[in-house]
Formats: C-alpha cells, sequence, structure tokens
C-alpha cells in the first residue's frame, strides 16, 4: 500500500509540466532607457484571437505593474510568435523475456508507451528597439496546451505563463 501512495505521487508530480523559459539579451543594453511599450500592428501570435487577447491582457497587467506604460510612442516594440507542437511521450514501460542455458543467453524486450502525448505550446516574446538596438530582449516559453480547456483556465494559464516570462524582464546584472 505504501507503494501505490509513492507512486501516485510520483505520476501525480511528473504530470504537471512545469512553463519552462530561456531568456537571452543584448549584453550592452541599458534597460533603464526603456519604460514605454507597445505591440506591432501587424502581430500575429498563431493563437486564436480570443487567446491572443488573453495573451495581451495578461502581458498588459504585468507589464503595467512592473512599471512599464503602454504608448502610442513606445521606447520598444513587443512580437509575440507561438507554434503548437506535439510532445514526446517520455513514460514507457518496459517487458523483457530471456532465457539462457549453457554459455549461451538470449533476450527480447520490447518498450510499451503509457499514456497519451500530449500538445505543446512555444511562445516566443521579442522585445525590439526599432532606433537603437533592433532586437534586445528575447524569452522562449514553451508549456503543455490544452486546446479543451475552459476560458478561465486558459486565462488562468497565459497568467501564470507571462509572470513565468517576464521573471527575466530586466535581466539581472551579475
Amino acid at each position: 500500500m505504501k507503494y501505490l501512495y509513492l507512486i501516485m505521487a510520483l505520476v501525480l508530480v511528473t504530470s504537471c509540466a512545469p512553463i519552462r523559459v530561456n531568456y537571452d539579451y543584448e549584453k550592452t543594453t541599458n534597460f533603464k532607457n526603456y519604460q514605454t511599450y507597445n505591440y506591432y500592428s501587424n502581430l500575429s501570435t498563431g493563437m486564436s484571437d480570443l487567446d491572443t487577447k488573453r495573451l495581451l491582457s495578461a502581458l498588459n497587467d504585468a507589464m503595467q505593474s512592473r512599471g512599464y506604460t503602454l504608448s502610442e510612442t513606445p521606447d520598444f516594440f513587443i512580437d509575440i510568435k507561438s507554434t503548437e507542437f506535439q510532445q514526446q511521450r517520455n513514460n514507457n514501460v518496459g517487458v523483457g523475456l530471456g532465457g539462457g542455458g549453457g554459455n549461451v543467453g538470449g533476450g527480447i524486450s520490447i518498450g510499451l508507451p503509457i499514456g497519451q502525448s500530449q500538445l505543446g505550446r512555444e511562445i516566443s516574446f521579442d522585445f525590439v528597439d526599432e532606433n537603437k538596438n533592433g532586437l534586445f530582449w528575447q524569452a522562449i516559453s514553451e508549456s503543455n496546451y490544452k486546446p479543451n480547456a475552459s476560458p478561465e483556465k486558459r486565462e488562468a494559464q497565459f497568467v501564470a505563463l507571462v509572470n513565468k516570462v517576464l521573471e527575466g524582464f530586466p535581466p539581472e546584472k551579475k
């Protein structure tokens, strides 16, 4: 019984995939020069219009809470692109058969996948200064995507994703 609880806890922990983010930035950029932002007028996120509105709303709230202002004459522009992909299954059960006698041995094993594969979504956030540096900061996030999730769950996912993405903006000097 003890092992059953341990296995259930392990499955629960590994099934909740975290949001992974990779950051990159131009190291010569003075991030204190940036106070206002806007989005490109031809922004094409690759998501539905409703998901785009949810993402932009979460991003606006997070940027404004960090002291940045949405402006018609911004210091930098934000470009967002996303792609969906089928995540690779990592859960397998191995079944083996072996035998031998004397100095001869042999065996067969098969890996059987467990569970369903999941959809993933990669979202790229590019911060671009068109007057000086061009692209000066980028975050690429990767997370699970559930196309049948309720609007409330989608909104909560975007809020969590934006908060995780903006943990690296502006980057801390080391």
